[in-house]
């Protein structure tokens, strides 16, 4: 049994083992609550404690974050406004260099368009000039083809009249005379330097009919050319045609050495072909024309204006080419003297070279003289020291006999 003491009255009483057990288990359940309580107190002042520890530590944080965050918005938005701001002075520079631009490209569009309104006005100018110089040579030549076929009608007529009254040899005849007259009509102002006269050289075989050279101030002949004349009354029973007297009329005109070669013909009177005037015929002979009678002179003054024409380019043609002989013979002298001179060149370095090598062969031996002399010069003078040091005494030295000899001279 134990006895246990009421802390309220002080009074003892007496428990037995199992209500002592009970009376501990009472007391430890009691204190371990009190204690329990007080820690769950405690915790729960630690766990509000904490809490606001937590609380005040995530303020500080979130405030910190906050701050920096701000802090990073911050520089971010002036970042922000910095580009902004750049960009917006990008576009407004832009938009200066694109109104720039556009007005350089406007100003240019606009020179371009008054240099084609100009240039449009030029074409416009030069083509109504060109359409009056047009008309003006169009009525020209309309005047001069109805001068032409009114000479051609007059021609024909007259031809037709001359057929019926002559002989088929006047017919021949008076055509070459008919051209004559026409040019010697003309021969003392338009063409007071040249030679017009019949082809009488038949030593080939066979001849033209007229020879016609020019020459200008300096005697210079500048064109020439071999005349054939046929008329109706020429044809034979093989050659009725044009073309068949072409190719004799070439011949006659490479013997005489004639530029050009021109038949004036009656033939094929009514081939429009030679009727339109001047054929060319180059196709079958170089420089070869055929013509009726009234372009005689015309033919004539044509070549020799286009002859006149390429005379300065002769003329210059003829100074390249003399030029070029000068330069040539200026070169080909240059490299004669290029080549006597390096002729000269070798011959002097080899004789150089020579004298060289004698003046060094005379030098060694010189050399090899003056080793010599200056040898002799040793001797020479050892050779006189012991002449100079050479006396009677020394002579007599070792000769008794010379001594007393001397010495009976030396009291003679």
């Amino acid at each position: 049994m134990n006895e246990i003491i009421c802390p309220k009255c002080n009074k003892a009483f007496k428990v037995d083992e199992a209500g002592y057990a009970d009376i501990l288990k009472q007391v430890r359940d009691h204190q371990f609550e009190e204690e329990l309580e007080k820690r769950l107190k405690l915790a729960e002042i630690e766990k509000e404690n904490a809490v606001k520890l937590a609380e005040a530590n995530l303020k500080n944080v979130l405030q910190d974050n906050l701050t920096k965050k701000d802090m990073e918005l911050t520089e971010k938005i002036a970042a922000k406004v910095a580009e902004i701001a750049d960009i917006k002075s990008k576009l407004e520079n832009a938009e200066l260099q694109k109104q720039l631009s556009v007005n350089e490209a406007v100003q240019k569009i606009e020179k371009e368009r008054d240099d084609l309104t100009n240039q449009l006005k030029i074409k416009d100018t030069e083509t109504q000039l060109l359409e009056k110089s047009l008309m003006e040579r169009f009525s020209n030549d309309l005047k001069t083809m109805e001068d032409i076929i009114k000479m051609k009608d007059e021609e024909i007529a007259f031809r037709k009249d001359m057929k019926v009254k002559l002989s088929n040899k006047m017919l021949g005849e008076t055509l070459e005379q008919h051209c004559e007259t026409e040019f010697n009509r003309l021969r003392a102002s338009a063409f007071k330097n040249a030679y017009f006269e019949k082809d009488n050289d038949s030593s080939s075989g066979s001849k033209g009919d007229f020879i016609y050279r020019d020459y200008d101030d300096d005697k210079i002949e500048f064109i020439s050319i071999m005349f054939e004349m046929k008329n109706e009354g020429d044809e034979t029973a093989t050659k009725k045609k044009n073309e068949d007297f072409l190719a004799e009329l070439n011949k006659d005109r490479d013997e005489k050495k004639c530029e050009y070669a021109v038949l004036v013909s009656m033939l094929e009177s009514e081939n429009e072909l030679y009727n339109t005037g001047i054929v060319d015929m180059s196709h079958r002979f170089p420089k070869m024309y055929v013509i009726r009678p009234q372009f005689f002179i015309p033919i004539i003054t044509l070549l020799r204006n286009a002859a006149l024409n390429s005379l300065q380019f002769k003329a210059e043609l003829a100074l390249v080419k003399s030029q070029n002989v000068d330069i040539t013979n200026f070169e080909e002298k240059m490299n004669n003297f290029k080549d006597a001179f390096s002729k000269n060149y070798e011959l002097a370095t080899r004789r150089f070279s020579e004298a060289i090598s004698g003046i060094d062969k005379t030098i060694k031996e010189l050399e090899k003289t003056k080793a010599a002399l200056l040898s002799s010069e040793n001797n020479l003078r050892l050779a006189n020291n012991k002449a100079n040091e050479l006396s009677i005494k020394k002579l007599t030295q070792d000769n008794p006999t010379m001594k007393s000899r001397f010495d009976d001279l030396s009291k003679d």
